[in-house]
């Protein structure tokens, strides 16, 4: 008797009752189909009222519990069951592996268990299903000792021929990471090769990143691959970043046919999301709509990435309304998109509607806090993760945090994160030491910078770089030129950020013809094109150096079209020269590319001002009042009580205000009294003014004003293992 339909199954059931005659075979059969249909309830109230149940019966209530993935009470009905064979053993354990809840330790005990009433009954052995099954836990607990210890048995067993056997083998490998194992496996059963395992070592070569081998086996024998061939290495080429190649595969896919599923689209959608291809994006979006997909939440946050990532958030967030709300895979793209472009109050909106939160969308909310430079945010964000994660922090995350101190020249949190490195055991790549190197540098501390660099023994460029800026910003040119050198020695190749770091360090200490030699170096030796920030620290050299004439021909021979940072460098080397009409030159340049700048106006202002030309100052003024520009005031910030005080010119809001300018008036004389002693020393005339006794009082003077102010205590950033 074959039940199909619901109906079916309710009638037969109907009739079987009122019939008084009701076997144990149309029970089972009823139990499975009850099942089936979802009606689980209905499924137990048969199994408890049946008089006589036999192994069938057993394995058909707990298969039924098991697609309901209710575990619990299939465990509770497997241990009452007297009746079990290899097939209710089997049925448990695939419950347990296959479960999300973690019950993996369960399904080890319960394969022990099996084994042992195996060897002792005359009940035959453990057969390809369990092997498999086992093979699917090993991988994801990655145990490569007992899956080898499997794969003996296997062979032992002759069972290690099959399709299904040989690419559980595989798989198990390659998420071990024993690629070549995997590999002989795959050779020793090419004699009788079956898709199922080629799709398996395909899978195996892309996760290795060996494209090329991946794309051998796939072509092999083409008449084979079905959609799970075709789905598997346009994934893998993208999850590698070949996205030109996985979308030619794809059209090579339509051309031949082939159906395509929402496995497709959702790895055609993460090519269109690495080449930020936004019409590609819009045709598959129209395609997977058309079609239905978009219900599919892989697709809708696939296209919702896509948007993410082509900078469109409108049309992100019209997505991710009409199809993708809720989805955490949709917010986590959102906020990510939001982050890049600086909107960080709607980023954080998302971000607080997570229920769990993954170490990439923590990440995408602190680099935007960084990148928009809202620094007690980020802070505030990494204590807040501190509190709610029980595991180390991921790498990248101390990477930003590490940035928004050098942002702020907050050296404390720096040596907090440095701490919190050390005492986890956290493995330091180049990346994370570059971070530590920049933060120190940036925080005031070079010599920290330099033992972090010297402990490094395998240095890269970016590291070279890094400690050549930390060099060129603290002024100290001859490290910086002889770092370059000992970079050259090691065999490291410059790049472009070396020689910005290089020419800064020549240009804060005037060293025009060193300078000279490495920028023309940069192409001849190197074969690297000067960009516009190499020819900026060029002119704005000739301008320390008070070599205007170099500077105007220099300006002369940059082959692309100077831009508003070129003419500013040029401005400045303008007025220290004293040049007017030059600078006049660079004034009308500079405000048709920014005359809305505010900065600009100032700066040309404080050109014409360090010259006394107070009529072209009145002039700049006028100008800048009548297309209404206006410039934010510059600050200043100590970190002090858990907190950031900032301080602006002429600022009185302070609480304690009236000290900080009694202290600031003490600095100033102190700082003029040292000036006109050296002009006195100049002269031969040190007297009175530089006696020990004046120096004394002054600097009492300080200190008396000094106590008056609240000490700052340090920033508080605990981080904790």
């Amino acid at each position: 008797m074959h039940l199909r339909s619901l109906k079916q199954v309710l009638l037969s059931h109907s009739q079987a009752i009122k019939s008084g005659i009701q076997s144990i075979f149309t029970s089972n059969q009823l139990i499975h189909l009850y099942a089936k249909h979802g009606l689980l309830f209905d499924a137990q109230k048969l199994f408890d009222e049946m008089p006589e149940r036999n192994v069938f019966t057993w394995n058909a209530i707990i298969a039924a519990h098991l697609k309901n993935r209710d575990v619990t009470k299939a465990e509770t009905l497997f241990y009452s069951s007297p009746h079990k064979d290899l097939v209710t053993y089997n049925s448990m354990l695939a419950g347990y592996v296959n479960s999300d809840d973690g019950h993996e330790i369960r399904a080890l005990k319960l394969f022990s268990e099996m084994q042992c009433y195996y060897l002792s009954s005359d009940g035959g052995g453990i057969d390809e299903f369990t092997i498999t099954t086992m093979l699917n836990l090993v991988s994801r607990m990655t145990l490569p000792l007992l899956g080898m210890q499997m794969h003996c048995y296997m062979v032992k067993a002759s069972n290690d021929s099959t399709g299904f056997s040989s690419s559980a083998l595989i798989d198990m490998y390659s998420k071990c990471g024993y690629f070549q194992e995997a590999l002989q496996v795959f050779n020793d059963s090419s004699g009788a090769l079956d898709l199922v395992s080629k799709n398996a070592m395909v899978a195996a070569c892309c996760r290795e990143g060996k494209l090329e081998l991946a794309l051998d086996i796939f072509w092999h024998d083409a008449e084979l691959n079905d959609t799970i061939s075709w789905n598997t290495i346009i994934s893998g080429l993208t999850q590698n970043g070949f996205h030109e190649e996985a979308l030619r595969l794809f059209v090579c896919m339509m051309e031949n046919g082939v159906r395509l599923n929402e496995h497709t689209f959702a790895g055609i959608l993460g090519a269109c999301s690495g080449i930020k291809s936004l019409n590609l994006g819009k045709q598959v979006h129209s395609h997977v709509s058309k079609v239905g997909l978009m219900k599919n939440p892989y697709i809708s946050s696939g296209v919702v990435d896509v948007y993410c990532k082509c900078g469109h958030m409108d049309y992100a967030n019209s997505a991710y309304v009409a199809f993708s709300e809720g989805n955490a895979f949709s917010i986590t793209s959102m906020v990510v998109g939001y982050s890049s472009i600086g909107n960080m109050e709607e980023a954080r909106r998302l971000f607080d509607t997570l229920v769990e939160r993954n170490s990439v969308v923590w990440t995408a909310l602190l680099s935007g806090y960084v990148k928009s430079q809202q620094c007690e945010a980020a802070f505030e964000l990494l204590r807040e993760l501190l509190a709610k994660e029980t595991k180390i922090l991921d790498a990248l995350i101390l990477m930003n945090a590490l940035g928004a101190c050098a942002i702020q020249a907050s050296l404390h949190p720096g040596k907090e994160i440095h701490c919190y490195i050390l005492r986890t055991w956290m493995e330091t790549d180049e990346k994370l030491s570059s971070a530590m190197i920049d933060m120190y540098s940036k925080c005031g501390h070079i010599t920290y910078a330099e033992r972090i660099f010297d402990g490094i023994v395998n240095r890269d460029s970016v590291l070279y770089n890094v400690m050549l800026a930390g060099y060129a910003y603290h002024g100290r040119e001859m490290e910086a030129i002889k770092l370059f050198e000992d970079m050259s020695t090691h065999g490291i190749r410059p790049n472009a950020a070396t020689f910005v770091a290089l020419l800064s360090a020549c240009r804060h200490t005037g060293l025009v013809e060193l300078g000279e030699k490495h920028f023309h170096s940069m192409e001849k030796d190197y074969g690297i094109q000067p960009e516009v920030d190499h020819y900026a620290c060029m002119i704005d050299l000739y301008g320390r150096a008070r070599q205007l004439d170099k500077a105007v021909a220099f300006m002369e021979k940059i082959p692309i079209e100077p831009d508003a940072v070129l003419w500013g460098a040029f401005l400045n080397a303008c007025r220290m020269k004293g040049n007017v009409e030059l600078a006049k030159v660079a004034e009308e340049k500079l405000l048709r590319i920014e005359g809305e700048s505010g900065s600009r106006y100032v700066q040309l202002a404080n050109a014409y001002a360090a010259e006394g030309n107070w009529d072209e100052v009145g002039r700049i003024r006028k100008k800048m009042k009548g297309k209404e520009v206006k410039k934010l005031a510059g600050c200043s910030w100590l970190c002090m009580d858990n907190g950031v005080t900032i301080f602006t010119s002429g600022d009185t809001s302070h609480l304690r205000s009236d000290a900080i300018y009694s202290l600031l008036a003490c600095l100033v004389a102190e700082i003029n009294h040292l000036a006109l002693v050296e002009r006195l020393h100049l002269n031969g005339a040190y007297g009175h003014y530089g006696s020990k006794g004046n120096l004394k009082r002054n600097s009492n003077e300080i200190e008396e004003s000094a106590n008056s102010v609240h000490p700052p205590n340090p920033e508080q950033l605990i981080l904790e293992a």
